[in-house]
C-alpha cells in the first residue's frame, strides 16, 4: 500500500507533500509554462500519445466563432479506449459494477471482457441498420451495458445520445424528436432505493411521434415489461450469436461523437456537439493528469452517464487511460448510508470523485458515521458540479479524506466536455471554494461588461480564450444561432463566454460565483429557470410564473415557483398539479420545493420579470434599486407570502 502522509497546510493553502509529488504523473508549474508558450503545439504534442489513423494536418484553425482541432485528422475513439489496452492490460479489470441490491453479485469486465462485448452489440446495432452519423438514443440506468453501448455507437461511427434514466417521457421524447433517432436503447427497469423502477413504461411513452423503428432493452429486473412485435428486442437475444470482433469506423477528427442535451434559457434544451478527435485527446490527458491516474489506480465517479461527467470521467477518460473504474447503480446512502464507505473499502477505491449534494448528504448522516471507516486507500478526492462552499470542502478533506488526501475541486460545463479550470494532484496549490487554475493549454480570463480583463479578487464573467481547448463543443444540433446567441454574443465572436461569474486571486486561482443567467443547479445537475417555466406555463388555470433556486443544505440549490393563478385563492390540489407537471414535462429532480401564489410578479416597465429580486427575497441581501420596476409593491406582497408560508 502507499506510504500516507498529510497534505502541507501553508497559510490559507494546501499543497502535495514530498512523498505525492515524487510519484506524481504532474510534478512542477513546468507543464504550465510549456503549454502557454504555444498552447496549439502543446495539443498537438498531448494528441500523438493517442491512436490515429492518419496524421492531422494543421493542428488548430480558427474562423471565428467557428474552429476545429487537428484538421485531416482520423481516428475512433475505441482504438485508444480498447485496442490499445489489449497489448500491456488484456486480462485487467477496466470496469467493476456494482448493483443496488446487497444480495446481487458484482458484474467485473476485463479490457478484453469489454473488447468483445462492445464489438458483439456493435454488430448487432450494423444488422439493425446502424450506419455511420445516425442518432441512437441511449436510455439506460447504471447498467454495464450503458457503457458497452456509448462505445458501441462509437467503434461503428453512430452518435449516441444519452437521456438520464430518471428523466421523464417527455424529456426523451423531446430529444428523440429533436436528433430523429432510428434506435432507443433500454431497459425493463432498474432498482432504486429498493424500489423497482419500470424505465419500458417510460420509454413506450417517449416514444411515441418520434422516428424510431427498433428499441433494445435489457433485461435488468425481470418484470413484465410489455414488447412490441417487430420493434422491441431483448438485448441478450440480438448478442447471443454475433461476432466479437466488428471492424471500427474511420472518423474524421471533426465528426460527430455524441450529442448530449443540457437546459436551454428559453425552456429548449440545447444539444451539445462533440466531436471524435478533440474529445478524445481532452478526454484522456484531463482524465490522466487532474486525477493523476496510474496502473494500480482505482477510480470511482458517482456521476450518471446520463450527464456529461458520467460520458468523460465514468466511461472514456478512464478508459482511455487504461484504468479500472466502477460505476454504481443505486444511491450512495441505501440501503445504509455508509453504502458507499463500504464499496470504497471493498474494491479498494483510490480516486473518489462526487458532488457537494453528496458531500453535504454524508456529513447530514453524522460524521461518527465516516469515522468507522478508515478509507485507506484513497489518495484523490474530486468534486464536481457546482462550487464547493468551505465547510463542505473541509468535511471532505478531513473526515473523508483524512487531511492525507489531494482534494482536486473541478469546473467545466456539459459544453466543454472537459474539466477546464482544477488544481493538478502533484502541483496545487489548493484553496477551499476554489476551483483552481486553468488546465495546462487552456487560457481563461475574467471581463467586465467591456470586455476588460480584471484584477485579483474583482467578480466578473468567466471566458476562454482561442484556442480555446480541442473538447469544446461546435456547435447547438440543429440550432446554430442558439450556439452564437448564448456563447459568443458578449464578446464578439472570438471569445467564449461560459454565461459564470467568477474572481480570482492573488495567485491565479479561479473561484466560481455562479451563473449570470437563469440556471439552478440541483444536486450538481443544471436545470434553466426556462424549461421550468415551460413547464408550469402549460397548466390551464396558470397565468404566468417564475421560478428561481433557493439554497438548501443538501442539493445546494432547490427550484421554488411563484405562480399567477387564475384562481383566487391558492389550493393545495393546484401546488400538487403544478409539481405534478414539472415531474411530467422534466423529471423528479426538477420538482419545485415550494410553490407561492403571489397576485404579481415584480416586472421591469418592459415587462421582463426580476427573478433577481425573488432570489434575494430569501437571502436577506438588500434588494437594491427597485425604480425601474413598474409595480414596486408587488415585492411586498410577496415578501408577506413567503414569511407566511414559513
Amino acid at each position: 500500500m502507499r506510504k500516507k502522509a498529510k497534505v502541507v497546510k501553508k497559510g490559507e493553502l494546501y499543497f502535495p507533500n514530498q512523498e505525492f509529488k515524487k510519484r506524481a504523473l504532474i510534478k512542477d508549474k513546468a507543464v504550465y509554462r510549456k503549454a502557454a508558450k504555444n498552447p496549439v503545439k502543446f495539443w498537438e504534442d498531448l494528441a500523438k500519445e493517442v491512436n490515429w489513423y492518419k496524421k492531422w494536418k494543421k493542428g488548430f484553425v480558427h474562423k471565428p466563432p467557428y474552429f476545429q482541432w487537428f484538421v485531416g485528422g482520423k481516428i475512433n475513439i475505441t482504438e485508444t479506449a480498447l485496442e490499445r489496452n489489449l497489448k500491456t492490460r488484456r486480462n485487467k479489470l477496466a470496469l467493476i459494477w456494482e448493483p443496488e441490491p446487497v444480495t446481487e453479485r458484482a458484474r467485473y469486465f476485463t479490457y478484453y471482457d469489454l473488447f468483445r462485448e462492445v464489438n458483439r452489440f456493435a454488430n448487432a446495432l450494423k444488422k439493425l441498420g446502424v450506419k455511420k452519423g445516425d442518432r441512437v438514443g441511449v436510455y439506460l440506468p447504471m447498467v454495464p451495458e450503458a457503457i458497452i453501448s456509448m462505445l458501441a455507437c462509437a467503434r461503428i461511427g453512430a452518435v449516441h445520445v444519452v437521456v438520464f434514466s430518471a428523466f421523464s417521457s417527455k424529456a426523451l421524447q423531446i430529444r428523440l424528436q429533436d436528433t430523429k433517432a432510428k434506435v432507443l436503447i433500454t431497459a425493463d427497469g432498474y432498482y432504486r432505493r429498493g424500489e423497482v423502477i419500470h424505465l419500458k413504461q417510460n420509454a413506450d411513452k417517449g416514444l411515441k411521434d418520434t422516428d424510431v423503428k427498433k428499441v433494445v432493452v435489457v433485461k435488468r429486473v425481470d418484470n413484465e415489461a410489455k414488447m412490441r412485435k417487430g420493434r422491441d428486442l431483448w438485448w441478450h437475444d440480438l448478442v447471443k450469436n454475433e461476432s466479437d470482433w466488428c471492424e471500427s469506423a474511420v472518423m474524421d477528427s471533426e465528426d460527430l461523437l455524441f450529442i448530449l442535451y443540457t437546459s436551454g434559457s428559453t425552456g429548449k434544451p440545447k444539444g451539445c456537439c462533440h466531436v471524435c478527435g478533440g474529445y478524445t485527446v481532452q478526454a484522456n490527458f484531463t482524465a490522466k493528469w487532474i486525477f493523476d491516474l496510474k496502473e494500480d489506480d482505482i477510480f470511482w465517479s458517482t456521476a450518471d452517464v446520463g450527464w456529461i461527467t458520467g460520458h468523460t470521467y465514468g466511461c472514456y477518460g478512464p478508459l482511455l487511460c487504461g484504468s479500472t473504474f466502477i460505476i454504481f447503480e443505486g444511491a450512495p446512502d441505501w440501503p445504509t448510508p455508509d453504502r458507499w464507505c463500504d464499496i470504497i473499502e471493498k474494491y479498494g477505491v483510490t480516486t473518489f470523485y462526487t458532488a457537494p449534494t453528496a458531500i453535504r448528504m454524508f456529513e447530514k448522516y453524522g460524521i461518527d458515521l465516516i469515522r468507522r471507516h478508515k478509507l485507506e486507500t484513497l489518495q484523490v478526492l474530486g468534486s464536481v458540479g457546482e462550487p464547493i462552499d468551505e465547510a463542505a470542502w473541509k468535511m471532505f478533506f478531513k473526515e473523508v479524506g483524512k487531511e492525507r488526501c489531494l482534494l482536486v475541486d473541478t469546473w467545466w460545463q456539459t459544453e466543454t466536455g472537459g474539466i477546464l479550470i482544477t488544481s493538478l494532484p502533484g502541483v496545487g496549490p489548493f484553496k477551499p471554494t476554489f476551483a483552481g487554475l486553468p488546465f495546462p493549454g487552456v487560457k481563461a480570463d475574467i471581463l467586465d461588461e467591456k470586455g476588460r480583463s480584471l484584477p485579483a479578487n474583482k467578480e466578473g464573467n468567466l471566458v476562454i480564450l482561442p484556442p480555446f481547448t480541442p473538447g469544446l463543443l461546435r456547435t447547438v444540433y440543429k440550432n446554430p444561432k442558439k450556439f452564437l446567441k448564448t456563447y459568443w454574443a458578449d464578446y464578439g465572436k472570438k471569445i467564449y463566454f461560459t454565461n459564470d461569474s467568477a474572481l480570482k486571486d492573488k495567485n491565479g486561482l479561479i473561484r466560481i460565483v455562479g451563473r449570470v443567467d437563469d440556471v439552478i443547479k440541483v444536486a450538481g445537475h443544471r436545470l434553466t429557470t426556462g424549461e421550468l417555466e415551460s413547464a408550469i406555463a402549460l397548466h390551464k388555470d396558470i397565468i404566468e410564473c417564475a421560478v428561481v433556486g433557493r439554497a438548501h443544505d443538501i442539493k445546494g440549490e432547490v427550484p421554488v415557483a411563484f405562480v399567477v393563478s387564475k384562481k383566487k385563492k391558492p389550493v393545495k390540489k393546484l401546488e400538487k398539479e403544478v409539481i405534478g407537471l414539472v415531474r411530467q414535462e422534466i423529471g423528479p429532480i426538477a420538482s419545485p420545493s415550494k410553490v407561492y401564489f403571489v397576485r404579481d410578479l415584480p416586472k421591469t416597465r418592459s415587462g421582463k420579470i426580476m427573478r433577481r429580486i425573488l432570489r434575494k427575497l430569501f437571502t436577506g441581501e438588500g434588494l437594491g434599486d427597485l425604480s425601474t420596476l413598474a409595480n414596486p409593491e408587488s415585492v411586498d406582497n410577496v415578501r408577506k407570502i413567503i414569511q407566511k408560508s414559513k
